[in-house]
């Protein structure tokens, strides 16, 4: 158990802004759904950033497509489920905490979904030993989150729903469109309280994985998260991410300068694409996704080997390694890849010669 002195690694997103969600709620004056700590409008200026009224600044959470989080935030206020659906890194998890600690003020009603995901981690379980001594009874029922948050009117989080084996993806479907939660054993039900919804996220590098049943798609509202979709707009993100973090980690090292995280970006980029930014030479692309989330963990392990054993101050030599472990990941095909990239692109431009030594040491 923790307290609110304890220096955790991590806080949840409604401790970490506590102050811009309780400013942002102080001054909304819009109608909110039952249950909801803001309404849809100050839902989407926590999400995106802004400065209210009386001058005060709410950071972005979200750098992106504001009418994607209009849609997400909408869905909120109807019967349907919401499934944030994109490739790997961009947001999902981080979008769905922040909805949940903006709509309900608590994120932790949080289902992670794996291949050995039960029902029972969907809808409830039993604590056998008062089940042992006295049966079925409301002592013994243990409710999973997905029951707390219908409870409580809050909303559930269901991550990474397709690696959930299919049938038990669909003890989802009584509980979206009934929102009622059968319990047999004891000749009863919960019935959701007015603002519980589920948000539930999905990466397409899982599709064919555990397929969506046609009847639960049915019940979610789909909203697919893209890459950034400018340079600019994925620097700001690692920027903005990587200060943050840093700070976080008590990392001893100075913000990386803005020229080495638009390198960083822009060689994940041209990757992923397949081309370079001018469009003049075409790439090859390795095996994994290269992410916004990785290029920021390449900026951060970069920060750690330059506190820890540099000068403090983020170097070529210092992102070198974590470049390498971003982009190679199949040991056969990748290492050719990032070679071929090496000395056909960075190779070639004057002001990275330093960054291509670097990188050529590691390979």
């Amino acid at each position: 158990m923790t307290t609110s002195n304890t220096p955790v690694l991590r806080r949840h997103a409604e401790q970490q802004f506590a102050e811009e969600l309780a400013e942002l709620q102080r001054q909304d004056q819009r109608p909110r759904p039952e249950n909801w700590r803001l309404s849809p409008w100050a839902v989407l200026r926590y999400l995106m950033g802004g400065t209210l009224d009386n001058g005060f600044q709410v950071s972005p959470k979200y750098i992106g497509n504001a009418r994607l989080m209009e849609i997400a935030v909408a869905t909120l206020a109807t019967d349907r489920g919401l499934l944030l659906y994109g490739v790997p890194g961009t947001a999902k998890s981080w979008v769905s905490e922040h909805l949940a600690a903006a709509v309900s003020g608590d994120s932790t009603l949080l289902i992670q979904g794996t291949a050995g995901t039960g029902e029972e981690q969907l809808r409830y379980g039993w604590n056998y030993a008062q089940l042992l001594a006295n049966g079925p009874s409301e002592q013994a029922l243990v409710a999973s989150p997905l029951m707390k948050a219908m409870r409580a009117g809050k909303i559930a989080r269901v991550e990474e729903l397709t690696r959930i084996p299919a049938d038990v993806q669909d003890s989802l479907i009584t509980v979206l469109s009934e929102k009622t939660l059968p319990v047999p054993e004891l000749g009863s039900e919960v019935q959701a309280v007015r603002g519980f919804s589920v948000i539930a996220t999905a990466n397409n590098r899982d599709k064919g994985v555990n397929e969506l049943s046609a009847a639960l798609k049915r019940r979610f509202n789909t909203v697919v998260l893209p890459v950034p979709a400018s340079e600019e707009e994925e620097v700001s993100i690692v920027m903005k991410r990587v200060t943050e973090m840093g700070a976080a980690l008590q990392l001893p090292a100075e913000p990386p300068a803005l020229k080495e995280v638009r390198r960083v970006v822009q060689i994940f980029r041209e990757l992923r694409n397949g081309r370079t930014e001018d469009g003049k030479t075409q790439v090859k692309s390795p095996s994994g996704t290269l992410s916004t989330a990785e290029a920021i963990s390449v900026i951060n392990s970069g920060m750690a080997l330059a506190g820890h054993f540099g000068d403090g101050q983020l170097s070529p030599r210092d992102m070198a390694a974590g470049l390498l472990g971003a982009v190679v990941k199949d040991p056969v095909q990748d290492p050719v890849v990032w070679t071929e990239y090496l000395e056909t692109v960075v190779k070639e431009r004057a002001d990275w010669k330093d960054l291509y030594r670097a990188c050529r040491e590691q390979v």
